[in-house]
């Protein structure tokens, strides 16, 4: 029995549904996502988190995904279709644009303790598990609706900040016009009228570009 599902009241209800031992468990994989994504020490990821209780980590740094964030993330996946572990990492992953992917020490201890309330089912398929939402996963998203959301958000602005830094297509687009003159203006038939024709070219997208 997972009478834990049911005692929820108060006035608090993110934080009230684990206890004393999950605290230790949130704050532990907590600083252990933090640093994953910002690295070690202190820090300020801008945009990010937003005030914790008890003021924050020292150093004003704020987590990309705390403990709990982490399950209101995973419960929402499972919400969508039931999902193994691994496959759970790489949705994130891809919600976050590549840029954070929770590590298995974080993800595994995370579905085995909300299996172990109620809110989800695993079910082993092989060396695998899977998990599904039950009703009182259900449940807890729609009464955490809100940090759901907020969550969410915050792997979305991961995603748009890395879609914004990646210079991935420039880089490509550099190579292409570095190709194209040393082809065109190391042909024997070059010529400075050529060289000309060329530098005017350059000249105009330096030109647009500063427009832009």
């Amino acid at each position: 029995m997972h009478d834990n599902c049911g005692n929820r009241g108060g006035s608090d209800r993110r934080f009230n549904w684990r206890g004393q031992a999950f605290s230790a468990f949130a704050d532990r994989f907590g600083e252990q996502i933090t640093e994953a994504v910002f690295g070690p020490g202190p820090g300020f990821a801008a945009g990010f988190g937003g005030p914790r209780r008890g003021g924050g980590r020292p150093g004003g740094r704020k987590r990309v995904l705390d403990a709990a964030d982490l399950r209101l993330v995973l419960l929402h996946l499972i919400a969508e279709q039931p999902r193994h572990g691994y496959e759970l990492i790489k949705a994130i992953e891809t919600l976050s644009g590549g840029v954070y992917a929770p590590s298995p020490g974080m993800v595994y201890p995370t579905l085995t303790l909300i299996a172990d309330v109620g809110e989800a089912d695993e079910k082993a398929e092989g060396s695998r598990k899977l998990y599904a939402i039950t009703e009182a996963g259900t449940a807890a998203l729609a009464a955490e609706a809100d940090a759901v959301k907020s969550a969410m958000a915050r792997l979305e602005a991961l995603a748009k900040m890395s879609e914004r830094t990646d210079s991935a297509p420039v880089r490509r687009a550099m190579r292409n016009l570095h190709t194209a003159l040393h082809t065109r203006l190391s042909d024997d038939n070059s010529d400075r009228e050529l060289q000309l024709k060329v530098a005017a070219i350059l000249d105009e997208a330096a030109s647009r570009i500063e427009r832009l």
